[in-house]
Protein backbone atom coordinates (compact mmCIF):
# COMPACT_ATOMS: atom_id res chain seq x y z
CA UNK A 1 0.00 0.00 0.00
CA UNK A 2 2.73 2.19 0.61
CA UNK A 3 4.05 1.84 -2.78
CA UNK A 4 0.86 2.66 -4.47
CA UNK A 5 0.01 5.58 -2.25
CA UNK A 6 2.40 7.79 -4.65
CA UNK A 7 1.36 6.45 -7.71
CA UNK A 8 -2.99 6.74 -6.26
CA UNK A 9 -1.94 10.77 -5.45
CA UNK A 10 -0.28 10.65 -9.23
CA UNK A 11 -3.29 9.39 -11.30
CA UNK A 12 -5.38 11.73 -8.95
CA UNK A 13 -3.32 14.47 -10.24
CA UNK A 14 -3.54 13.51 -13.35
CA UNK A 15 -7.29 13.23 -13.84
CA UNK A 16 -7.39 16.72 -12.30
CA UNK A 17 -5.46 18.07 -14.88
CA UNK A 18 -6.94 16.47 -17.49
CA UNK A 19 -10.70 17.44 -16.75
CA UNK A 20 -10.54 20.32 -15.14
CA UNK A 21 -9.58 23.78 -17.03
CA UNK A 22 -7.84 24.93 -13.66
CA UNK A 23 -4.77 23.70 -12.43
CA UNK A 24 -6.86 22.68 -9.01
CA UNK A 25 -3.10 21.05 -7.31
CA UNK A 26 -1.83 24.62 -8.13
CA UNK A 27 -4.69 26.25 -6.32
CA UNK A 28 -4.95 23.54 -2.98
CA UNK A 29 -1.18 23.83 -2.80
CA UNK A 30 -1.37 27.41 -2.06
CA UNK A 31 -4.22 27.35 0.05
CA UNK A 32 -2.03 28.85 3.33
CA UNK A 33 -1.54 31.66 1.68
CA UNK A 34 -4.88 32.40 0.02
CA UNK A 35 -6.17 32.06 3.89
CA UNK A 36 -3.73 34.56 4.81
CA UNK A 37 -4.88 36.74 1.90
CA UNK A 38 -8.62 36.62 3.60
CA UNK A 39 -7.31 37.64 6.46
CA UNK A 40 -5.30 40.94 5.45
CA UNK A 41 -8.73 41.64 3.38
CA UNK A 42 -11.13 41.07 6.26
CA UNK A 43 -8.73 43.13 8.86
CA UNK A 44 -8.25 46.00 6.85
CA UNK A 45 -12.33 46.01 5.75
CA UNK A 46 -13.88 45.58 8.98
CA UNK A 47 -11.39 48.03 10.72
CA UNK A 48 -11.52 50.24 8.31
CA UNK A 49 -16.05 50.27 8.47
CA UNK A 50 -15.78 50.31 12.06
CA UNK A 51 -13.54 53.32 12.45
CA UNK A 52 -15.46 54.76 9.37
CA UNK A 53 -18.55 54.68 11.18
CA UNK A 54 -17.44 56.31 14.41
CA UNK A 55 -16.31 59.40 12.10
CA UNK A 56 -19.46 59.25 10.22
CA UNK A 57 -22.08 59.52 12.96
CA UNK A 58 -21.12 62.67 14.49
CA UNK A 59 -20.12 64.41 11.19
CA UNK A 60 -24.11 63.17 9.65
CA UNK A 61 -25.45 64.86 12.95
CA UNK A 62 -23.32 67.74 11.60
CA UNK A 63 -24.99 67.41 8.10
CA UNK A 64 -28.37 66.84 9.20
CA UNK A 65 -28.47 69.49 11.89
CA UNK A 66 -26.84 72.51 9.36
CA UNK A 67 -24.24 73.08 11.75
CA UNK A 68 -23.44 76.98 11.16
CA UNK A 69 -20.12 76.66 11.71
CA UNK A 70 -19.02 72.64 10.68
CA UNK A 71 -21.48 71.85 8.18
CA UNK A 72 -19.17 73.42 5.27
CA UNK A 73 -15.96 71.84 6.29
CA UNK A 74 -18.15 68.77 7.02
CA UNK A 75 -19.19 68.52 3.03
CA UNK A 76 -15.87 69.50 1.82
CA UNK A 77 -14.17 66.37 3.56
CA UNK A 78 -17.00 64.11 1.72
CA UNK A 79 -17.12 65.67 -1.28
CA UNK A 80 -13.31 65.11 -1.91
CA UNK A 81 -13.55 61.73 -0.96
CA UNK A 82 -16.56 60.22 -2.29
CA UNK A 83 -15.38 62.68 -5.61
CA UNK A 84 -11.89 61.07 -5.93
CA UNK A 85 -10.89 57.36 -6.45
CA UNK A 86 -10.27 54.83 -4.00
CA UNK A 87 -6.90 54.14 -5.90
CA UNK A 88 -5.99 57.91 -6.15
CA UNK A 89 -6.50 58.91 -2.42
CA UNK A 90 -4.40 55.46 -1.44
CA UNK A 91 -1.49 56.12 -3.58
CA UNK A 92 -1.70 59.77 -2.39
CA UNK A 93 -1.56 58.65 1.46
CA UNK A 94 1.29 55.92 0.55
CA UNK A 95 3.39 57.43 -2.01
CA UNK A 96 2.50 61.31 -1.80
CA UNK A 97 2.87 61.80 2.21
CA UNK A 98 6.70 60.71 2.06
CA UNK A 99 7.22 63.56 -0.45
CA UNK A 100 7.38 65.99 2.13
CA UNK A 101 10.58 66.26 4.14
CA UNK A 102 8.22 66.86 7.50
CA UNK A 103 6.25 64.11 7.07
CA UNK A 104 9.45 61.86 7.06
CA UNK A 105 11.22 63.89 10.02
CA UNK A 106 7.74 63.10 12.44
CA UNK A 107 7.12 60.71 14.71
CA UNK A 108 3.93 59.06 12.75
CA UNK A 109 6.45 58.47 9.63
CA UNK A 110 8.31 55.25 10.77
CA UNK A 111 5.17 53.22 12.79
CA UNK A 112 2.40 54.46 10.75
CA UNK A 113 3.08 56.59 7.55
CA UNK A 114 5.54 54.04 6.13
CA UNK A 115 3.85 51.24 6.58
CA UNK A 116 1.65 50.35 3.77
CA UNK A 117 -0.73 48.45 6.06
CA UNK A 118 -1.39 51.66 7.62
CA UNK A 119 -1.64 53.91 4.98
CA UNK A 120 -4.13 51.63 3.13
CA UNK A 121 -6.30 51.71 6.56
CA UNK A 122 -6.39 55.22 6.51
CA UNK A 123 -7.63 55.58 2.89
CA UNK A 124 -10.28 52.86 3.31
CA UNK A 125 -11.30 54.71 6.64
CA UNK A 126 -11.63 57.92 5.47
CA UNK A 127 -13.53 56.95 2.60
CA UNK A 128 -15.81 55.15 3.96
CA UNK A 129 -16.33 57.48 6.31
CA UNK A 130 -17.77 59.69 3.75
CA UNK A 131 -19.70 57.80 2.18
CA UNK A 132 -21.34 56.70 5.38
CA UNK A 133 -21.38 60.03 6.48
CA UNK A 134 -23.95 60.72 3.59
CA UNK A 135 -25.82 57.73 3.96
CA UNK A 136 -26.36 58.52 7.86
CA UNK A 137 -27.22 62.07 7.07
CA UNK A 138 -30.35 60.94 5.09
CA UNK A 139 -31.49 58.42 7.44
CA UNK A 140 -31.70 61.31 10.37
CA UNK A 141 -33.43 63.35 7.60
CA UNK A 142 -35.88 60.86 7.14
CA UNK A 143 -36.82 60.42 11.20
CA UNK A 144 -40.99 61.20 11.17
CA UNK A 145 -41.12 64.70 12.36
CA UNK A 146 -44.27 63.02 14.68
CA UNK A 147 -41.28 61.12 16.63
CA UNK A 148 -39.51 64.23 17.14
CA UNK A 149 -42.87 66.28 18.18
CA UNK A 150 -43.63 63.39 20.41
CA UNK A 151 -39.85 63.40 21.99
CA UNK A 152 -40.06 67.27 22.38
CA UNK A 153 -43.85 67.36 24.06
CA UNK A 154 -42.73 65.27 26.86
CA UNK A 155 -39.40 67.10 27.82
CA UNK A 156 -36.62 65.46 25.81
CA UNK A 157 -33.65 67.85 25.11
CA UNK A 158 -31.96 68.36 21.69
CA UNK A 159 -29.19 65.88 23.12
CA UNK A 160 -31.72 63.48 24.48
CA UNK A 161 -33.79 63.39 21.21
CA UNK A 162 -31.17 62.77 19.54
CA UNK A 163 -29.49 59.95 21.66
CA UNK A 164 -32.68 58.41 22.03
CA UNK A 165 -35.13 58.36 19.49
CA UNK A 166 -33.50 60.29 16.18
CA UNK A 167 -30.27 58.35 15.97
CA UNK A 168 -31.57 54.59 16.71
CA UNK A 169 -34.54 54.73 14.48
CA UNK A 170 -31.90 56.35 11.55
CA UNK A 171 -29.09 53.94 12.31
CA UNK A 172 -32.10 51.06 11.97
CA UNK A 173 -33.20 52.69 8.82
CA UNK A 174 -29.88 53.00 7.37
CA UNK A 175 -29.35 48.72 7.61
CA UNK A 176 -30.21 48.38 3.84
CA UNK A 177 -28.00 50.75 2.19
CA UNK A 178 -25.45 50.29 4.40
CA UNK A 179 -25.25 46.79 3.59
CA UNK A 180 -24.46 48.49 0.02
CA UNK A 181 -21.61 50.50 1.40
CA UNK A 182 -20.03 47.56 3.44
CA UNK A 183 -20.24 45.20 0.15
CA UNK A 184 -18.45 47.72 -1.69
CA UNK A 185 -15.84 48.58 1.23
CA UNK A 186 -15.03 45.28 0.68
CA UNK A 187 -14.92 45.26 -3.36
CA UNK A 188 -12.48 48.28 -2.75
CA UNK A 189 -9.96 46.68 -0.66
CA UNK A 190 -8.75 45.20 -3.60
CA UNK A 191 -6.54 48.58 -3.99
CA UNK A 192 -4.46 47.42 -1.22
CA UNK A 193 -2.65 44.60 -3.46
CA UNK A 194 -1.36 47.62 -5.95
CA UNK A 195 0.65 49.00 -2.60
CA UNK A 196 2.60 45.60 -1.82
CA UNK A 197 0.00 44.11 0.59
CA UNK A 198 -1.04 40.75 -0.09
CA UNK A 199 -4.27 40.98 0.08
CA UNK A 200 -6.85 38.16 -1.78
CA UNK A 201 -6.25 39.59 -5.25
CA UNK A 202 -2.55 40.42 -4.06
CA UNK A 203 -1.94 36.51 -3.25
CA UNK A 204 -4.09 35.76 -6.74
CA UNK A 205 -1.96 37.81 -8.47
CA UNK A 206 1.27 36.47 -7.02
CA UNK A 207 0.33 33.18 -7.80
CA UNK A 208 -0.61 33.52 -11.64
CA UNK A 209 3.14 35.62 -11.86
CA UNK A 210 4.77 32.81 -10.09
CA UNK A 211 3.62 30.45 -12.32
CA UNK A 212 2.68 31.69 -15.15
CA UNK A 213 -1.19 30.90 -15.50
CA UNK A 214 -3.98 33.33 -16.59
CA UNK A 215 -6.93 32.20 -14.53
CA UNK A 216 -6.48 30.10 -11.46
CA UNK A 217 -5.26 32.99 -8.70
CA UNK A 218 -8.15 35.62 -9.97
CA UNK A 219 -10.78 32.91 -10.36
CA UNK A 220 -9.88 31.73 -6.69
CA UNK A 221 -9.96 34.99 -5.66
CA UNK A 222 -13.39 35.83 -7.22
CA UNK A 223 -14.67 32.74 -5.34
CA UNK A 224 -13.48 34.26 -2.01
CA UNK A 225 -15.30 37.20 -2.59
CA UNK A 226 -18.27 36.23 -3.74
CA UNK A 227 -18.29 33.82 -0.71
CA UNK A 228 -18.02 36.62 1.26
CA UNK A 229 -20.80 38.66 0.20
CA UNK A 230 -22.66 36.37 0.86
CA UNK A 231 -22.12 36.17 4.29
CA UNK A 232 -22.35 39.83 4.49
CA UNK A 233 -25.75 39.46 2.83
CA UNK A 234 -27.30 36.93 4.60
CA UNK A 235 -25.59 38.92 7.89
CA UNK A 236 -27.55 42.10 6.88
CA UNK A 237 -30.92 39.92 5.99
CA UNK A 238 -30.83 38.93 9.63
CA UNK A 239 -30.34 42.51 10.78
CA UNK A 240 -33.31 43.91 8.63
CA UNK A 241 -35.61 41.00 9.61
CA UNK A 242 -34.50 41.87 13.39
CA UNK A 243 -34.63 45.51 13.61
CA UNK A 244 -36.65 46.50 11.20
CA UNK A 245 -39.92 43.81 11.54
CA UNK A 246 -41.56 46.81 12.92
CA UNK A 247 -41.72 48.21 8.87
CA UNK A 248 -43.23 44.34 7.63
CA UNK A 249 -46.42 44.80 6.11
CA UNK A 250 -48.76 42.67 8.34
CA UNK A 251 -50.40 39.55 6.75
Amino acid sequence: MAEDSPSLVATIQQSIQTWSPLDLVLIVDHWDRFLYGCWVTLQLTVLALVLGGLLAIPMAVVRAQRHPWLNGPVWCFTYTFRGTPLLVQTYLIYYGLGQFEFVRESFLWKPILSSAWWCALIAFTLNTAAYSTELFRGAIEATPQGEVEAARSVGYSNRMRLRRIILPGALRRAIPAYSNEVIFMLHGSVVASTITLQDILGVGRWLNGRYYVAYEGFITAAILYMIMVLIIAKGFKYAEQRWLAHLQPRS
